[in-house]
């Protein structure tokens, strides 16, 4: 009698939200997989795992080189390294999700993920460590876009999807902070190699979901999921040289070959990229996928995110670190508000705005969030307190970034076809690598002329300690006021871009690819 009841309500229930499309049940749309639940948990674990990997080692860094012996200007590639691989392959490995189906692809990237974590854990060598970031990028780019592919696959009720997202999002938008928190604490406690190690847990944990069917879109891609081999060398060149020059920038100078040399032929190759993909019969990176008006809003959103994001920590560490003397534990812990912020802002978001509003609010208010939060801590000092000069920034810009991340999450993948999924959940990821290296270079460069300024400005003599503290401050205080600038560009321009009103429901049934985009974008 009661299962009877349950499917009475919830026939209900559908036909009261037959207006925004059918309902999962009906006619016309598929079935809810009974273990759905089960697979979100294993997404979310695998995405922590890839999220946290960008940040963990950040902390982690002095301690790894003092026991391998590499030298200062090497240890930037413990962290380059795994960018550099992640970028460059994640538009390649977006479309080998569809190749190999999502199950396979989630599969592979777990487990050479959490090898390539062993490998890094037991390093005994500078070249072996990077090596290991290399190869927990590689597969992180195969991993990244079948989590979130098989998150917008799985679910299909707008409810659920919501509360679906709502998580992964916590876990997406958290994973950077959440990575600093547990570097600084496996390094305080046990030893950086557990910054390492750590993923096997991870790994562990996300690994039952092989007993799973993962996904609806779970085989091979069909007649239309061949490989783009020129649009693959083409873009993966191009996103490596990118990265690269900005990387190099950050902890080099502008006027190398190394700097210059690479972000040119970046762009030459983004360029014959782009001219190739209106001709190619079938295009890694469809056209029809980046020039939908929200779907472009919500990358472009990632990528200013991720030029302001890289550097709201990187600057912020650096204060609490070298002007407060805070220890790796204590800087992480005094993120812990903001994660926990964070989490409960992509929960409203998904659930209670985005249904009946959509995402343009939320990108606006988001991104308005973090220029409020990057503004606020412009006003600390060489004897600034936390309670003070930090918490109610760090606040702020946490639910700013859970509200950017429930609505860019969800945007940048709904309306593709089957055959899109997995390039427009790259896409994402694309954006805020490549947000990440720009930033951080410019940043870089922009605090260390700070610097030199304040001191020719100051100095009376040869420069104090004093004055090099006040130096470093004054350098992240214009740090600040340029991420004010960027995140509040960012809420006018992608506010725009995006439409008003909710997200458009999923047309169920086989529609032909080529007239998936007729309506208008």
């Amino acid at each position: 009698m009661s299962v009877s009841l349950d499917k009475e309500k919830i026939v209900a229930t559908q036909s009261a939200d037959s207006a925004a499309g059918p309902a999962p049940g009906t006619a016309g749309a598929p079935e809810p997989d009974p273990k759905r639940w089960f697979i979100l948990l294993v997404v979310c674990v695998a995405q922590l795992m890839v999220v946290l990997d960008a940040t963990i080692m950040n902390l982690a860094l002095p301690s790894a080189q003092e026991d391998l012996g590499f030298s200062i200007a090497n240890r930037q590639w413990v962290v380059t390294a795994y960018a550099l691989a992640f970028g460059s392959l994640l538009l390649f490995c977006g479309r080998l999700v569809l190749l190999f189906g999502l199950k396979r692809s989630f599969l592979v990237g777990l487990v050479g993920f959490a090898g390539a974590s062993a490998v890094g854990g037991a390093a005994t060598s500078f070249e072996m460590l990077v090596s290991a970031r290399v190869g927990q990028g590689v597969f992180a780019a195969l991993l990244a876009p079948a989590t979130l592919t098989l998150l917008s696959t799985t679910f299909t009720d707008p409810k659920e999807k919501g509360k679906a997202f709502g998580a992964y999002g916590a876990v997406a938008a958290s994973g950077a902070g959440l990575g600093l928190i547990i570097g600084g604490a496996l390094t305080s406690g046990l030893s950086w190699r557990w910054c390492m190690y750590v993923n096997l847990l991870f790994a562990a944990v996300a690994l039952f979901g092989a007993v799973l069917p993962l996904g609806r879109n779970g085989g091979p891609g069909g007649p239309r999921a061949r490989l783009d081999i020129p649009g693959v060398v083409l873009v993966s060149s191009a996103m490596f040289c990118i990265v690269y020059g900005f990387s190099n920038a950050a902890n080099d100078d502008w006027g190398t070959p190394q700097t210059w040399g690479f972000l040119v032929a970046g762009v030459v190759l983004l360029v014959a990229f782009a001219g190739w993909q209106g001709r190619a019969e079938h295009p890694l990176l469809p056209p029809r996928v980046v020039l939908h008006r929200n779907r472009g809003g919500a990358y472009l959103t990632m990528l200013i995110v991720g030029g302001g994001v890289f550097g709201f920590f990187l600057f912020l560490i650096y204060y609490m670190q070298t002007t407060l003397d805070y220890s790796a534990i204590t800087s992480g812990v005094a993120l812990l508000p903001m994660v926990v912020l964070t989490a409960v802002a992509v929960n409203i978001g998904n659930i209670k705005i985005m249904p009946k509003y959509g995402p343009k609010p939320l990108v606006i208010s988001g991104l308005a969030l973090n220029a409020l939060g990057t503004a606020w801590l412009t006003n600390v000092d060489v004897d600034s307190t936390y309670a003070t000069a930090l918490l109610g920034p760090i606040l702020v810009f946490g639910f700013g970034m859970g509200f950017i991340f429930a609505a860019a999450l969800q945007t940048g993948t709904t309306g593709v076809q089957p055959q899109d999924a997995g390039i427009a959940s790259a896409n994402i990821q694309v954006g805020q690598q490549i947000g990440g290296s720009v930033g951080t270079a410019l940043l870089n460069t922009i605090a260390a002329s700070a610097i030199t300024d304040y001191v020719k400005e100051n100095a009376q003599g040869q420069p104090t300690e004093e004055l090099l503290q006040l130096a470093a401050v004054d350098s992240y205080v214009t740090v600040f006021w340029w991420c004010t600038g960027l995140f509040a560009a960012g809420a006018v321009i992608c506010g725009l871009l995006v439409r008003s009103g909710p997200l458009p429901a999923p047309a169920w049934g086989a529609q032909p690819a080529d007239k998936a985009e007729k309506t208008p974008s």
